[in-house]
């Protein structure tokens, strides 16, 4: 029997968002309508035309009725039966023509909106992407930009066009008949009222409905991307109930909007029909007592209903309103984190040519201010040298190097290259001149070609191949029924783990950046794999500057650097040779190890001791 999960909202508090009025949110999106609007002129403009020619309709209906049926005269019938047609045609070919118009501008706008968050996402920093899921970012950039868009063309053309038929219409009535018109007016409280209470009830619905789906997607992508463990394991009938626990949070939620809805709308709809029978009594007793013609009745009658549609055009917009409201707020929280430091003119570019010296000093950091993770760190590593990281789990060795190409920012102290203080420096400018070869080779869902050219966009394929074969791959790539042109799948999946580390490290040869960052792969390989990786990374930081956080003793003997650290701290520092001669951490460490990575031998260590 599985036990259902913690409700989402509780469980990952990063799926709700800032809340914002409804004016806010319509004032913000707006902002994506001022290049089209041309279009937006145009397709209000067709909708009115089309409008216009239908209320047309009501006065030819009472002319036929009237001056035809009632008169028993055939003689105009031929002329209003031809307007009419023509009031129909007309009304359908401008109607046709908004059509066209309104899907090209809500198509444009989509494509700005959607490549304003998504730009946004790239420029924001990686701790925002550590504290949220990638199935609620993508949620947002798809799902909640679409009911904000809806909302932003409909309510644009829609809602203008039904609030100036209302006005044109309610002239009309009162022209044609003052005493009905008011009697019509009657309901107008009623439905405004109703329109107030569904805006404050729907609106926290409309929230918990994003965040429920926002839940949903974020646990079908992570097990999309596990499917292999949940195999393994033999979950699948675990991660049935989850899903379903969260499907169902998203079912009630969505019930819960309809809910509203459906006590909402045909209350509006009894409110309108209310007006007309009290407009149909009246008028009834004036065409009686002879006040009225019949033709009049019916045109009254049939421009209320001109009248009364558009309110509840209105209704209905309002009820996209709400969950536009609710996804605009979501999609705003993306566009309003705050982004990596903002490159401007006081930044400047590295200086050309990067050697490729790196010193920190008395460098601290912390992800967050309770807990620093790095304490008055200091290190200076020359051109072309090796400096290798050891120590347990834990010990801030990733935290280090993820601060030189400026993932994070530093709390205090500074980081230089070549003298040159990093956070002063541009950012693209930064990250050009080093690599980074991480523990898990990832690999972009697309061709092996691809991948590697990824390192060097308008590498020529000379330069690719030169780069796959100094990283051993190039044999194997040939082997391949599509050679470059392979796919890898996933995250590589259609690779081996060996495969997969080699293309990324053909990657950043191609990239030929003077500084390397290199998380050594836990992965167990054959020897002969194993070789070929080795052989391939000693090209790889061959006259560059490389920071290795090494899992491995094996690999790290010639480094110029081996730095020892422990609780955020660097305990020890010097060569293979020279931290055995001093007889501390290090050369215990070497003296035990005989399991398989450096983090183990540590854990034994402390055991030991």
């Amino acid at each position: 029997m599985s036990h259902r999960s913690a409700p989402y909202s509780r469980k990952d508090p990063t799926f709700s968002a800032k809340s914002r009025s409804t004016w806010e949110v319509v004032r913000r999106v707006s902002v994506y309508l001022k290049p089209y609007k041309l279009m937006a002129f145009a397709t209000m403009a067709f909708a009115l035309l089309s409008t216009g020619f239908s209320l047309a309709f009501p006065k030819l209906a009472h002319l036929i009725i009237d001056d035809v049926i009632l008169s028993k005269n055939a003689a105009h019938l031929t002329r209003y039966g031809i307007g009419l047609i023509g009031a129909f045609l007309f009304r359908d070919l401008f109607n046709s023509l908004r059509i066209r118009i309104n899907n090209i501008f809500e198509q444009n706008v989509i494509f700005d909106m959607r490549r304003a968050v998504y730009a946004r996402l790239q420029r924001l920093p990686v701790g925002y992407f550590d504290q949220r899921s990638s199935g609620d970012l993508m949620t947002r950039v798809l799902e909640d930009v679409n009911s904000v868009e809806r909302v932003l063309i409909d309510g644009t053309e829609q809602g203008t066009v039904a609030i100036l038929s209302i006005i044109v219409v309610l002239v009309i009535l009162f022209w044609t008949n003052p005493l009905l018109a008011a009697v019509a007016l009657i309901p107008i409280p009623l439905l405004a009222g109703g329109a107030l209470w569904y805006t404050l009830t729907a609106h926290r619905r409309y929230r918990l409905q994003r965040e429920s789906a926002s839940a949903m997607n974020a646990l079908l992508m992570d097990n999309l991307q596990g499917v292999r463990q949940i195999k393994a394991f033999g979950h699948e009938n675990h991660e049935d109930s989850r899903f379903a626990n969260r499907a169902d949070d998203l079912r009630k939620g969505s019930l819960a909007v309809m809910r509203v809805w459906a006590w909402y709308s045909p209350a509006m709809t009894f409110a309108a029909s209310l007006g007309v029978s009290l407009v149909l009594w009246l008028g009834g007793r004036q065409v009686l007592d002879g006040k009225l013609l019949p033709g009049q009745l019916v045109e009254f009658l049939l421009y209320l209903s001109f009248f009364y549609e558009p309110i509840r055009q209105l209704h209905a917009l309002n009820q996209m309103l709400q969950a536009a409201r609710a996804g605009g707020e979501r999609v705003f929280d993306i566009l309003d984190a705050s982004v990596e430091r903002a490159d401007s003119q006081s930044r400047k570019e590295l200086h050309i040519p990067v050697r490729g010296e790196v010193v920190y000093t008395n460098v601290s950091f912390g992800y967050s201010n309770a807990k620093p993770v790095l304490h008055n760190v200091s290190l200076h590593a020359r051109a072309g040298e090796m400096i290798a990281l050891v120590g347990p789990t834990g010990a801030g060795k990733s935290t280090l190097v993820n601060l030189l190409p400026a993932f994070y920012e530093i709390t205090s102290g500074n980081i230089t290259i070549d003298g040159q203080n990093i956070g002063g420096t541009e950012l693209e400018s930064l990250r050009k001149h080093i690599s980074v070869v991480s523990q898990e080779a990832f690999l972009f869902n697309g061709t092996i070609r691809e991948n590697i050219l990824y390192g060097k966009l308008n590498a020529t394929e000379e330069e690719m191949i030169g780069a796959a074969k100094a990283a051993n791959c190039h044999d194997f790539i040939c082997r391949l029924p599509e050679g470059y042109d392979s796919r890898v799948g996933e995250r590589g999946v259609k690779l081996s783990v060996g495969e997969k580390q080699r293309v990324s490290i053909a990657r950043a040869l191609l990239k030929n950046a003077p500084i390397l960052i290199l998380d050594e792969a836990t992965a167990s390989v054959d020897t002969g794999t194993e070789k070929l990786i080795q052989e391939a990374l000693e090209r790889l930081m061959r006259n560059r500057t490389s920071f290795v956080i090494a899992h491995r003793l094996s690999t790290i003997r010639k480094a110029n650097q081996i730095l020892v650290m422990q609780h955020g701290e660097i305990i020890e520092r010097g060569t293979h040779d020279g931290l055995l001669a001093t007889g501390g951490l290090y050369a215990r460490l070497a003296r035990i190890q005989n399991t398989t990575f450096i983090e183990d031998s540590f854990e034994k260590l402390t055991a030991v001791e």
